[in-house]
C-alpha cells in the first residue's frame, strides 16, 4: 500500500500542496492512506478526491479573516519582512471573558464544513481510502489518530478543524470530557502512523528545510519570541518524528519519498498572506518536479 503523509506547517501547505498536485496529476500517484497533521489534515481529504483545483483555489484565497473570530496578531509589513506584534484590544477582551487562549478559530471551522461538504465526506467514505487527520489529547498528553472511517460527517469535520487548532494563539477544543490542540504537538511528521497502518511506500511532504540554511531572527517583542520558541520545540518534535519514522522504514523495509521545502518559507506560518501561499503552491509542484527528475536520471 501506498501512503501520503503531509506535515504541519500552518500556510506552508500551500508549498505541500504544489508537491502533492505534482505526484498525484504527473506522477499518477494513486494512494490507499493520507495521513495530515495540522494543516496536511486540511488538505488530505481533498487530495484523496483528486481535487486538486478546488484544494488550489482554498488555500490561495485564505486570510485571516477566513480563519479568526478573534485574531490575537498585527502584522506589519516593513522593508519586505512580516513583523508580527500583539493585538492588545483582542487579546485584552479574550483576558476580560476568562479565556485561555489568545485568540479564536471558530471561523476555520465553518470554513472547513463550507468547503468540505457531506456529498464528498460520503464519496470518500465509500471509496475505501484512509483518511487520518492527528490531534493531540492534551488532557490525557499524549496523540491520537482519528480515520474517516470512524466517525460521521460534523464529527470528522471537527477532528480535522481540531487538528489546525494552534494554541494559545487558536481555539481549544472539548470533546468527550478531553481537552485537544493541534496535532503537530504530538506527531507533526506521522510517518509511523502510516507505516503502523500498513504502508509499504510513503510519500512523505516536510513543511520545513532538512537543515537551517540561515541564523533565526528572534521575535523583537514578547509575543513574537513566543511564537519564535514555540516554533523551536516543535522543529524538534519534527526531527524526532522523522527520526522515528526512519528507522521503523528500515526495520519493516518501508520506502520513504521525502519532500522537504528547500528554502525558509517564512518565520511565521500563521500569517496566511494569498500572495505569497499562491508563490508556495507553484514553488512545490516545481520542486517535486525537479526532484523526480533528478532520481529518474541517477537511477538511469
Amino acid at each position: 500500500m501506498r501512503a501520503l503523509v503531509i506535515s504541519g506547517g500552518g500556510s506552508k501547505g500551500a508549498f505541500g500542496g504544489g508537491v502533492a498536485q505534482y505526484l498525484l496529476q504527473e506522477k499518477g500517484c494513486k494512494y490507499d492512506i493520507l495521513i495530515g497533521s495540522s494543516t496536511g489534515s486540511l488538505l488530505i481529504p481533498h487530495l484523496a478526491l483528486g481535487e486538486v483545483d478546488k484544494i488550489h483555489r482554498i488555500y490561495t484565497n485564505v486570510d485571516m479573516g477566513k480563519i479568526f473570530d478573534i485574531n490575537p496578531f498585527v502584522v506589519k509589513h516593513k522593508n519586505d519582512v512580516d513583523v508580527v506584534t500583539i493585538n492588545h484590544f483582542n487579546v485584552l477582551l479574550q483576558f476580560l471573558k476568562r479565556k485561555r487562549t489568545f485568540g479564536e478559530s471558530y471561523k476555520l471551522r465553518k470554513y472547513i464544513r463550507r468547503s468540505f461538504t457531506l456529498k464528498e465526506f460520503t464519496q470518500l467514505k465509500a471509496s475505501g481510502c484512509d483518511i487520518v487527520v492527528t490531534v493531540t489529547n492534551l488532557s490525557k498528553n499524549e496523540v491520537e489518530y482519528k480515520s474517516i472511517k470512524d466517525f460521521e460527517y460534523s464529527e470528522f469535520c471537527d477532528w480535522i478543524w481540531i487538528s489546525c487548532n494552534y494554541i494559545p494563539f487558536m481555539s481549544l477544543a472539548k470533546k468527550d470530557n478531553y481537552e485537544y490542540g493541534d496535532g503537530g504537538f504530538s506527531s507533526l511528521v506521522p510517518i509511523r502512523e502510516a507505516i503502523n497502518r500498513g504502508a509499504s511506500e510513503i510519500d512523505v511532504v516536510i513543511l520545513e528545510t532538512e537543515v537551517q540554511i540561515s541564523p533565526k531572527n528572534i521575535g523583537k517583542n514578547p509575543f513574537s519570541l513566543m511564537i519564535d520558541l514555540f516554533q523551536i520545540l516543535l522543529n524538534q518534535v519534527e526531527k524526532h518524528d522523522i527520526t522515528i519514522g526512519k528507522l521503523a522504514a528500515n526495520n519493516k523495509d518501508v520506502k520513504l519519498n521525502l519532500y522537504y521545502t528547500p528554502t525558509t518559507l517564512t518565520d511565521n506560518a500563521l500569517i496566511f498572506d494569498k500572495r505569497k501561499m499562491k508563490q508556495w503552491w507553484k514553488q512545490g509542484f516545481e520542486y517535486a518536479k525537479n526532484k523526480s527528475e533528478l532520481m529518474s536520471d541517477n537511477l538511469q
